[in-house]
């Protein structure tokens, strides 16, 4: 990916659009001025965007309804939610691809002075999203070009109830986005009352309690049987026989490998294929993603989401160490950090039987170590909380820049895993 100078003049979170069948369909990024009296450039922003999100082939449009019906992946939409008034009025001006899905606040769809601008948009192709309810009701051409009306659990915990508001006489309904979700409860009282979409991970569900298990999952365990067989760099052959007692794990193992984020010239047809080209550190990176992926159950597709997105981050946030073994470690770090929440067994239980190191094993127990700081990071990233993340980031010494250039790199890479 390209260096972009714009991205040191903001600071970019991410989280993801569920869809009724709890699959992601959208990534809602958030974009906020690291200056609030100095609005960044929208056509270089929308150039480095574009990096991650290029302009669908085929030109069609996302609509969040119809990917939810249809459970379309999340790779080519993208919610842009740019909070900074300055800088949305200049995105409105710019007329970007049609793929990108745009929030507009409603005291900014109740301007006049939008309104062609908003039209323009509409006509292009671009979903646009009223975030908010109007205080009065909006021309009947204005509300024509919304799509989906998004609006916050705090700001309106009765929003599902009741349709927005549109022109005196005017018939039409959006589609209601309930934002700010942070529970699969929560989630599925929005579905209840009629949303099409939820943003926000389910992050603060309750936490697993002990389960006294002594067996686990056949397909968690003979991932955790492999895990454990190339840290001890065993031949191939036994690495081989274990993966045989779930043919499914083979295949989306291969799947993972061959996928475009890995970046090899070579298609990996086996297991000892693998082995020979990457050795068994980095085969165990792509082994964590299967433990990740092992969890069963309707809600935890968000959670699987967000295990992938937060090792390629971590991984990211480490490149400029230039350290393998660090970068490694903070990818499992990262993956493996909701993995009590997946597997709903507590940390302190799962890591008698999960080899994990030391550093990482600190950062999961919530013992620090030289991976917690980085975790909080992203876990602001993920909440949105943008003085978090400059704190975060200060913390470790590092620019926005370098920040928001691994959040981009990360996504795209997760937007490849997911094909």
């Amino acid at each position: 990916m390209q260096e972009h100078s714009v991205l040191g003049q903001v600071a970019l979170a991410y989280s993801p659009v569920i869809g009724r069948n709890r699959q992601v369909v959208a990534t809602r990024l958030t974009v906020f001025p690291a200056r609030p009296d100095s609005a960044p450039l929208v056509g270089p922003l929308l150039h480095a965007l574009h990096e991650v999100w290029p302009p669908l082939a085929d030109g069609a449009t996302p609509d969040l309804a119809q990917r939810s019906a249809a459970k379309a992946p999340a790779a080519h939409a993208v919610v842009l939610n740019l909070a900074d008034e300055a800088l949305l009025q200049a995105l409105l001006s710019a007329m970007p691809a049609p793929h990108f899905m745009i929030e507009v606040p409603a005291f900014m769809a109740a301007d006049p002075l939008q309104s062609p601008s908003l039209r323009q948009l509409h006509a292009a192709g671009n979903v646009l999203l009223l975030k908010g309810r109007p205080s009065a009701a909006l021309p009947a051409d204005v509300l024509s070009c919304f799509v989906h009306g998004i609006v916050d659990s705090e700001e309106d915990r009765r929003a599902m109830a009741s349709a927005l508001p549109g022109a005196s006489g005017h018939a039409r309904k959006l589609s209601l986005v309930q934002s700010g979700v942070r529970t699969s409860s929560a989630a599925a009282l929005a579905f209840e009352r009629g949303a099409v979409a939820v943003v926000g991970w389910p992050f603060d569900d309750p936490q697993p309690r002990p389960s006294g298990r002594s067996t686990v999952p056949t397909d968690v365990q003979v991932v955790l049987e492999l895990i454990n067989g190339v840290e001890r760099e065993e031949p191939v052959g036994k690495l081989e026989m274990t993966l045989k007692r779930d043919p499914t794990l083979a295949f989306r193992l291969l799947r993972y490998l061959n996928s475009p984020a890995f970046g090899l010239s070579v298609e990996i047809n086996s297991f000892g294929h693998a082995l020979a080209l990457l050795g068994y550190q980095r085969l165990k990176r792509w082994l964590a993603l299967l433990l990740a992926s092992s969890s069963k159950g309707n809600n935890v597709q968000p959670l699987m989401h967000a295990a992938v997105r937060r090792g390629l981050l971590m991984e990211e946030l480490a490149r400029t160490q230039g350290d393998a073994e660090v970068r490694g470690e903070m990818f499992i770090c990262g993956v493996f950090s909701l993995l009590d929440r997946l597997l709903q067994q507590p940390f302190a239980e799962m890591l008698r039987s999960l080899p994990v190191p030391e550093r990482v094993q600190q950062a999961l127990l919530g013992n620090g170590g030289p991976y917690g700081p980085y975790l909080d990071l992203v876990r602001a990233i993920e909440a949105e909380a943008v003085f978090d993340i400059r704190s975060a980031a200060e913390s470790l010494m590092l620019g926005l820049g370098e920040v928001n250039h691994a959040v981009l790199r990360a996504l795209r890479t997760a937007k490849q895993l997911d094909g």
